[in-house]
């Protein structure tokens, strides 16, 4: 049984047409009642509409000649190459990307369902005739992409992986009919399209397998086809046969093609075997700019909806349409005998302004829409093209072999549904997590109260400070807030944020004009003092210590030293200040003997740059580092203050580069 699985798997490709089935099939089958949708709820699925042969899809494909990532093994090399190259691995692999699960071809078919105009596809053939160069019309998996982000973007993340939901089963019909046969292992299905029967024949849904009986039809030798030499189309006994009309029409492109259903027998060399081939009696493709590039639609859509264009491309894009309509029509009129006498029409129109060129009205009309030949495409097409009609021709009229194991999908099943049954009491066992208590009218006031005195402290304003404090009632030991955050443990109040910045000013201001108390430690038990970092920040405190007197705090807990009158302190500056100069004027004095004998210092480097540091060296001036200089430039502004003199430095930066540039270019 397998060794007849894997023959008749790797037979021709028309053999396996529902019009010319093998003998010992066609005698064995019968129909799979299970379900209404086929041997399993997710068979359907799994169905190809896509790949040009028959193969077999598992849920855990390896191997050779197989795909891991979207389940699916191949019976030749060319087949898992057209496969790698379509859209369900392209976006599988885009599923991959986003930590998503990947999905079957028939759930990535529901994806593309939607979709307002069939793309174009990956054959490079589908672009020989077109002119369109980048702003060609995007593929079925870049404007499915784009639908997601933009459902994504508006539900919050609500789209779970696009993966489609199960949707609540209603009246509609399954599009294939599922067989099975005892010549194929039991886990192996047979597809066949339901649109390729007639409505008559799908009602009798119970004679289903009789009538694929009666719907075979013995291959033929290849024979030349009498055409008309007027209009080269085939005279009227070349279609007396059983045959269907198709038609593909969107974006200004249209291929139609008249095929008979009889398969045509023929050797591909002189010893080689008969095979069957499709017998296409007529067929004709149009091509005319009528899209707007990069931006889609028609030209007649955008006038309807903008008001009439006056450009140049306008205009060309409405005579185009009308040419395109005129020739759609004359053929449609030259091929009347042969879709009047065809068993079956498919055509795939979307858009209102394609449906009016094949569906008028108009005098003369050809086709109309209660025709109930008249059925779409059961799956996605991509650009209208000759090759999309026989791919599409040869999907619709081949049967489907795929193999299930429902054993293991049943098991998966149970499994999801327990997975699903835990989550659901895990869920209700958790307990909610508590709302983040919103902040009542007097945090806020202090965060505020916070944010303007800690901007004036870093902006050295006393008398702001002092004056801010006192309008608004606030202490001037007022403790700031959040107090669990980093920078308030370390600096809990305006004092120690002040000795923290070694602004003596402040320190002072705060101390004998504030009223601040010394002795508040901080988180880590330090008092403003000990947060000084220099000799004139630590005077300061010694100095307000003089002034207010041994009584007015506790110094020692403060850990200030002895107390130091303003006049002392000033001497003492005055003469460090002596001192320091003259220690610069010696150093400037050797400096200049120096360069006398032995003459300016060599340094490496651009010559504007050695020339101002000779310079600066000649007059023996220390120079300060960029980092000092921006530093020194930023010290007490605010963070935000701080953020837009970096941006705006950096601006500066990238204007110096770009005019760098431009004068190096000319």
């Amino acid at each position: 049984m397998d060794q007849r699985k894997e023959e008749v798997t790797r037979r021709p490709l028309l053999t396996w047409a529902v019009y010319d089935l093998p003998a010992d099939i066609l005698t064995t089958l019968t129909r799979k009642h299970d379900t209404e949708e086929g041997p399993h709820d997710d068979i359907a699925t799994h169905s190809s509409t896509k790949d040009p042969v028959p193969e077999s899809r598992t849920e855990s494909a390896v191997g050779s000649k197989s795909c891991s990532l979207c389940g699916v093994t191949f019976h030749t090399v060319e087949d898992q190459r057209s496969h790698i190259r379509s859209d369900l691995h392209g976006y599988n692999l885009k599923q991959r990307i986003r930590g998503a699960k990947p999905v079957s071809e028939g759930d990535f078919e529901k994806l593309v369902g939607d979709l307002d105009e069939s793309l174009s596809g990956s054959d490079s053939s589908d672009f020989e005739d077109d002119d369109e160069g980048d702003g060609r019309k995007e593929t079925t998996l870049s404007a499915l992409l784009k639908k997601q982000a933009a459902i994504s973007s508006a539900n919050d993340g609500d789209a779970e992986d696009f993966v489609p939901r199960k949707q609540k089963r209603g009246s509609g019909k399954p599009p294939l009919f599922w067989f099975t046969t005892p010549s194929l292992p039991s886990s192996t299905y047979l597809g066949i399209y339901r649109s390729i029967f007639t409505n008559l024949e799908q009602e009798n849904e119970a004679k289903v397998v009789d009538i694929i009986k009666n719907k075979q039809l013995a291959p033929k030798p290849q024979a030349k086809v009498p055409v008309d030499s007027n209009n080269a189309v085939p005279l009227p006994e070349a279609y007396k046969g059983p045959h269907m009309f198709l038609c593909m029409i969107g974006g200004g492109h249209f291929a139609a093609m008249v095929v008979s259903l009889t398969p045509k027998q023929t050797k591909s060399a002189q010893t080689g075997p008969l095979t069957r081939e499709a017998t296409v009696l007529v067929h004709k493709t149009f091509h005319r700019y009528t899209t707007r590039r990069k931006q889609g639609g028609a030209q007649s859509a955008n006038d309807a909806a903008k008001g009439a264009a006056h450009s140049a491309g306008s205009s060309l894009r409405r005579y185009n349409e009308q040419a395109l309509t005129d020739e759609v029509r004359l053929l449609l009129q030259d091929w009347k005998g042969m879709i009047d006498a065809s068993e079956l029409i498919f055509i795939r129109a979307t858009g209102s302004t394609n449906r009016r060129t094949l569906f008028g009205p108009y005098d003369g009309q050809v086709l109309r829409q209660n025709d109930p030949r008249i059925r779409g495409f059961p799956f996605s097409t991509r650009r209208a093209t000759q090759n999309e009609l026989m791919r599409s021709f040869v999907e619709l009229t081949r049967v489907k072999v795929l193999e299930i194991d429902e054993a293991a999908i049943s098991a998966a099943k149970l499994a999801a549904e327990g997975a699903a049954k835990q989550a659901t009491v895990a869920k209700a066992s958790k307990q909610p997590a508590p709302a983040t208590a919103k902040r009542s009218e007097e945090e806020e006031t202090a965060l505020l109260h916070t944010t303007q005195i800690q901007a004036l402290i870093r902006r050295s304003k006393l008398p702001a400070l002092l004056s801010y404090l006192d309008n608004n009632n606030l202490p001037p030991d007022f403790l700031f807030q959040p107090q669990d955050s980093q920078q308030n443990f370390h600096a809990p109040t305006p004092l120690h944020l002040a000795s923290s910045q070694n602004s003596a000013p402040l320190v002072s201001g705060l101390l004998i004009k504030g009223g601040a108390n010394p002795t508040l430690p901080n988180g880590d038990s330090k008092t403003a003092f000990d947060l000084a970092g220099d000799r004139s920040t630590r005077d300061a405190f010694r100095v307000a210590r003089s002034e207010l007197g041994g009584s007015k705090w506790d110094w020692e807990a403060a850990r200030i030293p002895a107390a130091l009158s303003r006049a002392e302190a000033e001497q003492r500056e005055a003469r460090e200040k002596k001192e320091e100069a003259k220690r610069e004027e010696e150093r400037r004095k050797a400096e200049v003997a120096r360069l006398a004998e032995q003459g300016p210092k060599v340094v490496d480097g651009p010559l504007g740059k050695a020339a101002g540091r000779g310079r600066a060296l000649a007059l023996g001036q220390v120079q300060k580092s960029a980092q000092e200089k921006r530093e020194e430039e930023a010290r007490g502004m605010t963070p935000e203050m701080r953020t837009r003199l970096e941006r705006e430095r950096r601006a500066r930066a990238a204007e110096a580069r770009m005019r760098a540039m431009q004068g190096g270019g000319t």
